[in-house]
């Protein structure tokens, strides 16, 4: 069964890269929101598998976005990785009571965002 990823960058290039990587490296279908408005109403009406969010955006950053989503009955289940450039360790900490599945560096490798995906959520094969 293939899965449905959300990826919510208000960067073009990297939302095209990210998808490149995800529907070569797994066949998996994505989605693609260029804001967290956007994300938050994709999210409700297409039930995507995981999200993946850039935490800063424009207008509506990363954190208010999860937050939207989490207040949603129907988007709360969805598992979110976070995806950002300012990652240190003591930042890991800060992001672990927003109850995210995980949080990724970016750059990141996109023949590799499936593997990281799939370990982040302990999803075998498939």
């Amino acid at each position: 069964m293939s899965k449905t990823v959300l990826v919510v960058d208000d960067e073009e290039d990297v939302r095209a890269i990210a998808r490149l990587g995800l529907e070569m490296g797994a066949n998996w279908n994505v989605l693609t929101a260029s804001s967290g408005q956007e994300a938050v109403a994709m999210a409700a009406t297409h039930q995507p598998d995981v999200i993946l969010l850039d935490m800063m955006m424009p207008d509506m950053d990363g954190r208010a976005t999860l937050q939207q989503l989490q207040a949603n009955p129907t988007t709360q289940p969805i598992p979110v990785i976070l995806v950002t450039a300012k990652v240190q360790q003591c930042g890991q900490d800060s992001f672990a009571d927003m109850g995210v599945a995980a949080v990724f560096a970016k750059p990141f490798r996109p023949l590799k965002l499936a593997e990281q995906i799939k370990e982040a959520l302990g999803w075998g094969e498939g």
